[in-house]
């Protein structure tokens, strides 16, 4: 698609109407240059119109950006792709010997054999770190810790010296700031907003403010390969594991299939058949996803205050990013509402 900013917001404003999304915010990417383009509203009670400088819940779009900076890291020499976490910090499971074997790879890939979120159980390694997929915002968690020991500095720091202020991401952070409430995406489940969280540290799994412009910068920054070793931004044009067949999470003992077209590289899901990268955020009335196209030096993201605001990702791919997305029908149906 050609998109110049009316027929990008006509596109997007045509989606919200039709699946009924409280508000959304998009960028697309198109060989380094960036269109903006906003829909709906940011608070269903006030009816008062997102705009391109609106803070959004990215939830785990905070992934991408956290894996970058690891990888600048292991360029440094500070960290290294395959050396163990518990280098840097006690293992995250301590009455289990497989916890210390857990490394950078494995938590960018998810592989490090943790589920996906706490809860009322206690942690624990559901299988041999390195072995299969299961996503993992436990594992980030880990990551998290390992980061701030190597560096020395608190998980929003390392991010701001890295990516943010190198991609000009001046609306962004992991750490909630009051200058955002001039101008926020109030969440929603269905009609009804919701009490906006506001994170008071950075948390590595989910917890970026940030605008679409701010995020498509820093999907042109992924597209360039900026601030990366040609050979660490190779690796992320193939897959190091593929994902199980049907499932997102899945920490049964027993092997099971794997999906032939969806894998997982270093922080990022791959469409191994395109090289076309993408990861989706989730929290309670907010939804996000973003695409990246390497070959066609393209890519787009999405930023919804809508449960339901992953409905709108098939319909922007078709547009913006043409070809076959198994990804998409994957995280539809994976990605609860």
């Amino acid at each position: 698609m050609g998109a110049g900013t009316s027929s990008l917001e006509s596109l997007l404003g045509s989606l919200v109407a039709k699946h009924g999304i409280t508000g959304a915010s998009l960028a697309f990417v198109r060989e380094g240059a960036i269109e903006l383009a906003v829909a709906g509203v940011k608070d269903a009670r006030t009816a008062e119109r997102v705009g391109t400088q609106t803070i959004f819940d990215a939830a785990s779009l905070t992934k991408p950006l956290v894996a970058h900076a690891a990888l600048q890291l292991v360029d440094a020499g500070t960290m290294q792709l395959d050396e163990p976490l518990a280098r840097w910090t006690p293992p995250i499971v301590p009455d289990d010997p497989a916890a210390s074997l857990i490394t950078l790879r494995h938590v960018l890939t998810h592989t490090c054999g943790l589920q996906n979120l706490p809860g009322k159980e206690p942690l624990r390694i559901f299988f041999a770190p390195g072995s299969r997929f299961s996503y993992s915002s436990v594992g980030f968690m880990l990551l998290q810790r390992a980061m701030e020991a190597a560096t020395g500095e608190p998980l929003e720091v390392t991010l701001r010296r890295l990516v943010l202020l190198p991609f000009r991401m001046q609306s962004s952070s992991l750490e909630w700031n009051d200058r955002f409430l001039l101008d926020f995406a109030v969440p929603h489940e269905g009609a009804d907003p919701l009490v906006k969280h506001r994170p008071p540290a950075a948390n590595a799994s989910y917890s970026l403010q940030t605008t679409a412009a701010d995020y498509g910068a820093f999907i042109a920054a992924v597209l360039r390969g900026d601030r990366l070793v040609p050979a660490t931004w190779q690796q992320w044009q193939s897959a190091a594991v593929m994902v199980p067949l049907g499932e997102i999470v899945y920490v049964q003992p027993e092997a099971r299939p794997t999906e032939p077209g969806i894998g997982w590289t270093l922080g990022w899901g791959i469409e191994p058949r395109s090289g076309t990268l993408f990861q989706w955020g989730k929290v309670p009335g907010a939804r996000a996803f973003a695409m990246v196209d390497p070959g066609q030096q393209s890519g787009m993201v999405l930023l919804t205050n809508s449960n339901t605001g992953l409905r709108l990702m098939q319909g922007l791919a078709d547009a913006l990013l043409p070809g076959e997305h198994p990804a998409i029908p994957w995280l539809s149906k994976g990605v609860s509402e």
